[in-house]
């Protein structure tokens, strides 16, 4: 079991959630998050000051898999975050000593593992055929 977590575009976000759910990944956590990396600094006016915005708006996911699901959420997320350009983001993976599901007690991979997995993958699949076709 891993904690995979990754700090990317704010604009990125919903082909990231469209890709993650077609890999099967159901269960996300969201966070807007603000953060500086290699990107330039961003002047702008604020009650007539120039101000240096050393910050951007990002968003942090944080989804916790079993490890069959690890690379494929991995190249879920690289293939619809990246850019190319500087400050498309990072992803961190930790390992996952113990997960408890509060509601029911199972724990580990059944914990992991959501009720709808297979119902969400599907829709999210006729979505994307769906997409291609209107293209």
């Amino acid at each position: 079991m891993k904690l995979i977590t990754t700090i990317l575009r704010l604009e990125r976000l919903p082909e990231v959630k469209a890709a993650l759910f077609r890999a099967g990944v159901t269960g996300i956590t969201l966070s807007r998050v603000s953060g500086h990396g290699g990107e330039r600094e961003i002047l702008g006016q604020y009650r007539g000051t120039t101000v240096v915005m050393e910050f951007r708006d990002k968003v942090k996911i944080e989804m916790a898999v079993s490890e069959p699901f690890v690379q494929p959420t991995i190249d879920a997320i690289l293939s619809s975050a990246r850019t190319g350009e500087v400050g498309d983001g990072k992803i961190f993976v930790q390992p996952l000593e113990r997960v408890i599901r509060i509601r029911t007690g199972e724990e580990d991979n059944a914990a992991l593992t959501a009720i709808n997995a297979d119902e969400v993958q599907r829709a999210a699949i006729e979505v994307a055929a769906a997409e291609v076709g209107v293209m």
